[in-house]
C-alpha cells in the first residue's frame, strides 16, 4: 500500500510539473506548430530501423512519436549516418536525435542529453560455428581475428581502443555487416548487447555471447538541441513518465523479450 501511495505521489508531481512546463511552451507551439525534426540514423533496432518501405520502427522512435503527440506537433525523421551525427545534428535543424545513442562527453559538444532511459553494454556477436572462442577481449584482440565494426559511432571507437592487435575492417552501415559474419568474411563483431539479442532472431546461424554481462556498460539518452530548454525539461518530464509507468520496459519487451517475433 505504501509503495502504490508513492508512485501516486510521484505520478502526481510529474503530472503537475508537465502542465507547467507544457503552459509555457504553449504559446511558442501556438505560433509555430511546426514538425518535431528527429535525427536518426535508422539502422541500429531495437532502438531505430528504417524498413524497406521507409518506415521507422523502434523503441526510441516510439518514445519520439509519443513526446511528439504530446506537444501536438507532428513528427519528421531526418536520416543521418553516425559518421555524420555531429554536424547532421545543427545542419539539417534537429530537434532531437534518436536511435540507440549513448551517453558520450563528446556529443555534449553540439547537443544537450535527456535524462538516461536504459542501459546497454558492448557483447560480442560472431558465427553459431566458433562456440565461444571470442568471449573475451583478450581472445579478440590477437592477430588474425578479423573483427568488424560500423563506421563512425562507439562501435568502431570500443574496436580501435580494445582491440588494437586485430584485423579491423570498418562497414559502412550496421545493416549489412552481420552478412559478412554469416559469409565467413568476418569473425566477430562487438555491439550493444541490446542490438544483439535482437539481431540474432534474425541471423539464426549467429549468436551474441554473454550478452547479460556486456564488456562495459553506459545510458542511452536522446539528444535534444542546446538553445531550448523548455523542450529538454519537456522531454525529461515525458521519459520520466514512461519509465514511471513501465512503458519503456514493455517497448523493449516487444522487441527482444521471450514473446518478441523473430522477423
Amino acid at each position: 500500500m505504501r509503495s502504490l501511495t508513492l508512485l501516486g505521489r510521484i505520478g502526481a508531481v510529474l503530472i503537475a510539473g508537465w502542465t507547467v512546463l507544457a503552459a509555457v511552451a504553449a504559446p511558442a507551439a501556438a505560433q509555430a506548430p511546426n514538425a518535431l525534426r528527429a535525427c536518426t540514423p535508422g539502422d541500429y533496432p531495437p532502438y531505430s530501423i528504417r524498413d524497406d518501405a521507409g518506415e521507422h520502427r523502434g523503441v526510441d522512435v516510439d518514445l519520439a512519436r509519443g513526446f511528439a503527440a504530446l506537444l501536438g506537433r507532428p513528427i519528421e525523421f531526418v536520416p543521418v549516418t553516425w559518421a555524420t551525427l555531429k554536424t547532421d545534428f545543427a545542419e539539417r535543424n534537429c530537434d532531437l536525435a534518436v536511435g540507440g545513442i549513448s551517453d558520450l562527453p563528446s556529443r555534449r559538444a553540439f547537443a544537450d542529453f535527456s535524462i538516461t532511459y536504459g542501459t546497454d553494454g558492448k557483447a560480442p556477436i560472431t558465427h553459431r560455428a566458433n562456440g565461444a572462442a571470442y568471449s573475451t577481449v583478450a581472445e579478440i584482440n590477437r592477430p588474425g581475428v578479423r573483427v568488424i565494426a560500423n563506421r563512425g559511432g562507439t562501435n568502431e571507437d570500443f574496436a580501435r581502443k580494445n582491440f588494437p592487435a586485430a584485423q579491423l575492417t570498418l562497414w559502412p552501415d550496421n545493416l549489412t555487416i552481420f552478412g559478412e559474419i554469416e559469409q565467413g568474411r568476418a569473425d566477430v563483431f562487438v555491439t550493444d548487447s541490446v542490438e544483439g539479442r535482437y539481431r540474432v532472431r534474425q541471423h539464426p546461424d549467429l549468436q551474441v555471447l554473454h550478452p547479460e554481462a556486456p564488456f562495459d556498460s553506459f545510458g542511452k539518452v536522446l539528444l535534444v538541441r542546446k538553445d531550448d530548454p523548455v523542450l529538454a525539461a519537456l522531454l525529461d518530464a515525458y521519459l520520466t513518465t514512461q519509465l514511471a509507468t513501465g512503458a519503456v520496459d514493455r517497448l523493449f519487451d516487444q522487441w527482444i523479450g521471450p514473446n518478441a517475433p523473430v522477423g
